[in-house]
């Protein structure tokens, strides 16, 4: 019967042949000896584990052992060019969603600002202040619509979430979660949910209603002037407007409104509206003078077809696709529109404003624009404006901040240019209207007549004269025919009778 070989069968091999199969064994266990020496002469020596006390296993035979061999500290891991390193996000799902962070380095310049000490006035929606990811940076604010909660917390219209969205593109703080690790940094102990990019600021909410006519609201022509005054009244430093239309002019009655902000050094910020929703060109309030109006790109840093616009006004762009946004009720959205780019900017400027709190408004937009990435074509253009936001270059010593007057225009300029054909105010009382020593006789009042034209005989006088002219012709004419007759009558008679 055949012999049946296992693999440590060497010592039961039958006889014939018996030698020639021990040599090869003999010769196969020393080949592998060999190799088994060659491997250890280069590995790192391995502390052996040491046995416990209640370990009953005798100790087994140590082996021979081999060189001593010097060890070599190890060298730090490199990173291969033709392997993409992957770098792991700190906090939760959402928080990891926020590209802009990172990508345009907010995160990086929060050791120089995060926008403690700056108010942000979001006209909007109404901004639920109770959310986790805002509680306390919330102010109590108003509302101007006539429908709304008195402080400006209750969404309102057809996007009630909206404002609550842009408030924590602002100033999110994020929030503790048992499951999400924390780390070091800013919003590190609250790792959770939205972080701003000014995560320190406050939030001043205005609610308006946008998109639906409730019984008793306002018309929008009315409430965003009155919202606008409201929020340089009650402090605010910038004021965010993540609202638009599809007209290039707006009503005369924001004239005064926009001109009174701009009079006590408040930024405005507007988004420039997106072509997905149907407006191909920007809209008023983006097209007022003196606005820091916001397009949008989307996360290769290139023109949104669907989620900007185009235009003259625009002065920036910034991230307006695939942004995350608290929603009430502790809940979160993926959205896009310039509606999300908008605030990104207002905390741009909340943090420029923080860290250089003596610039003046224009100042800071200077600073904003002039630090922006030239893409598209060169200088300012209707797409990208004068470029991508740059936060770094925007807090840097070395960016200029000189000017004197707003480099997107004056709202005051342009009202004395296109309203100078409307009527001027009456002088006050505290201006004279003549001279102390001006003597001015005080007229009586005239008699009042009743004008010929209306008594009644006006047609009688235009009759009579018409008569009295066609008699002056007829005479005339009777007159002249009777001396033609006469004339021709002498040239008929004979001679010499």
């Amino acid at each position: 019967m055949p012999n049946h070989i296992t693999p440590d069968s060497c010592s039961s091999m039958p006889s014939s042949s018996h030698r020639m199969r021990k040599y090869a064994c003999f010769t196969a266990t020393l080949l592998l000896s060999i190799f088994a020496l060659s491997s250890a002469s280069v590995a790192q020596p391995v502390a052996a584990p040491t046995p416990t006390p209640k370990s009953s296993a005798s100790p087994a035979p140590q082996p021979p052992s081999a060189p001593q061999v010097p060890s070599v500290p190890s060298e730090p891991p490199r990173v291969l060019p033709s392997i993409p390193t992957i770098e792991v996000p700190e906090g939760d799902a959402v928080r990891a969603r926020e590209y802009w962070l990172k990508d345009y380095g907010f995160s990086s310049v929060w050791k120089e600002a995060t926008g403690r000490g700056i108010t942000v006035a979001v006209i909007d929606t109404g901004v639920d202040q109770s959310h986790q990811d805002l509680r306390d940076n919330v102010l109590p604010g108003t509302d101007v619509s006539g429908v709304g909660s008195a402080r400006g917390w209750k969404g309102l219209g057809v996007e009630p979430e909206h404002g609550t969205m842009v408030a924590s593109l602002i100033a999110g703080h994020g929030h503790r979660d048992p499951q999400t690790p924390s780390f070091s940094g800013v919003g590190g102990k609250r790792p959770a949910g939205m972080i701003g990019v000014a995560p320190e600021a406050k939030i001043l909410p205005i609610s308006l209603e946008i998109g639906t006519v409730s019984e008793g609201a306002k018309s929008i022509d009315e409430q965003l002037p009155e919202a606008v005054r409201y929020a340089v009244d009650h402090g605010a430093d910038i004021i965010n407007l993540s609202v638009g239309s599809d007209s290039t002019n707006w009503p005369e009655q924001w004239d005064s409104a926009f001109a009174y902000a701009e009079e006590k050094g408040v930024i405005i910020v507007a988004s420039a509206g997106n072509r997905g929703s149907g407006i191909t060109q920007v809209g008023a309030p983006a097209t007022m003078p003196g606005v820091l109006t916001v397009g949008g790109v989307n996360q290769n840093k290139q023109d949104s077809w669907s989620s900007s616009s185009q235009g003259i006004s625009i002065a920036v762009v910034a991230p307006s696709e695939n942004l995350m946004g608290a929603t009430p009720d502790n809940k979160y959205a993926v959205w896009s529109g310039t509606s999300g780019a908008a605030p990104i900017v207002s905390g741009l400027a909340a943090l420029i404003k923080e860290k250089y709190p003596n610039l003046t408004a224009s100042q800071i937009i200077q600073r904003i624009i002039s630090s922006a990435d030239d893409v598209g074509e060169t200088g300012r253009d209707a797409l990208y404006g004068y470029g991508i936001i740059n936060p770094a270059k925007a807090l840097s010593s070395k960016t200029s901040d000189d000017v004197q007057e707003n480099p997107l225009g004056s709202m005051s300029q342009w009202i004395q240019v296109h309203r100078k054909s409307q009527s001027q105010p009456a002088p006050s009382a505290s201006v004279p209207i003549h001279h102390a020593d001006e003597n001015v006789p005080v007229a009586s009042a005239p008699t009042p007549r009743r004008p010929v034209e209306d008594s009644g005989i006006l047609p009688f006088i235009v009759l009579g004269g018409f008569f009295l002219w066609v008699f002056i012709i007829t005479r005339f004419s009777i007159r002249s025919l009777s001396q033609l007759v006469r004339t021709h009558q002498k040239r008929r008679r004979p001679q010499g009778r």
